[in-house]
């Protein structure tokens, strides 16, 4: 049996609704379902929402990854890029951690509806860790 440490998500992923479940291979895999705090124009998710989700996801893929349980995350820069509109049902989104260095950390992350293969959104972020001082 393996233990899995508890994922620390910021306080905004719960007002998001979000949801964790866990991939084939153990890695987080966030769900956000569509609802009155997460539209934009009618019928689609709102561009802040989504963005929310994948940076939410990038953080869980890190803090699953990060070996120090006391470290701080501080994100450097986040680009997202939309590539479809998302529609009015569940989001979901993963983050895979490029590399993880002493101060610095490396994370893609794609947002889906239907097809995986057919990403709403994707990211790349770097954040600078701050280890247990």
């Amino acid at each position: 049996m393996t233990l899995r440490k508890p994922l620390r998500l910021p306080p905004y992923a719960e007002m998001l609704g979000v949801n964790v479940d866990r991939s084939g291979d153990g890695s987080p895999v966030l769900t956000m379902p569509f609802g009155e705090g997460v539209i934009g124009r009618p019928g689609f998710v709102h561009g802040g929402a989504l963005s929310g989700l994948i940076e939410i996801a990038a953080l869980a893929a890190l803090f699953a990854d990060l070996s120090d349980p006391d470290a701080r995350v501080k994100p450097v820069n986040l680009t997202v890029d939309f590539m479809r509109g998302a529609r009015d049902k569940p989001t979901y989104a993963q983050g895979t951690v490029r590399r993880i260095g002493k101060r610095i950390a490396n994370v893609d992350a794609i947002a889906w509806q239907d097809d995986r293969d057919k990403p709403v959104a994707a990211a790349r972020m770097n954040y600078l860790i701050v280890r247990g001082e």
